[in-house]
């Protein structure tokens, strides 16, 4: 019940802002304006995350035709620096670090699909590659639109700290645990701390 009446009312707040970073979005780049993608959710089952699309509209195309790019993506935990990804469009560096590329994902929290709080959600491949023995600990509960990762130092952080932060963070859930990250994950994004 937290969740949903949380997400009610932060996306009743933030709805001009919604409105204008869709109007931005289709302005540069035309349609469509949110980004869906295949992630993996409670007990395994996958569902459509969504962003709003800070990139190009073939990005994950443009990320595996290049090669190298994309073995240096996976090898640096499914991460890219904001210089050397040419997917992102002029305003997408803004929306990311500020975290305003994630709040669509407050209408997966009302579909049951996430929590406010829990682990980031992954894809398949991040699943196997950085969670490994941990994996049934991952599903066990929803992904979180924010999480102990993000809210202690998001992409500054390695792969093995993430995982480290998340399995912890699962241990730890509980209503005061998740207002907690709540609080820490708005310092942290008024602070700008690791976004790309």
């Amino acid at each position: 019940m937290f969740d949903k009446i949380f997400s009610i009312s932060v996306l009743i707040i933030i709805s001009p802002l919604l409105v204008v970073v869709a109007l931005l979005i289709i302005l540069n780049d035309g349609f469509p304006v949110i980004f869906q993608q295949n992630r993996v959710g409670k007990d395994g089952k996958f569902f459509k995350m969504y962003k709003f699309r800070s990139m190009v509209k073939n990005a994950e195309e443009i990320l595996k035709s290049d090669q190298e790019l994309y073995e240096r993506y996976v090898k640096n935990d499914f991460k890219l620096s904001a210089q050397e990804d040419i997917r992102i469009l002029p305003f997408g560096n803004f929306i990311r670090k500020t975290s305003i590329d994630e709040l669509p994902q407050f209408f997966n929290v009302l579909k049951g699909e996430m929590s406010v709080v829990g682990p980031r959600p992954v894809v398949g491949k991040e699943l196997d590659i950085l969670y490994n023995k941990n994996s049934k600990k991952y599903i066990s509960v929803k992904p979180g639109v924010t999480g102990l990762w993000q809210a202690s130092g998001r992409s500054n952080l390695s792969g093995e700290k993430r995982v480290q932060l998340e399995l912890e963070g699962i241990e730890k859930k509980s209503l005061k645990f998740d207002i907690y990250i709540i609080f820490k994950t708005i310092l942290q994004v008024l602070k700008r701390t690791g976004a790309h």
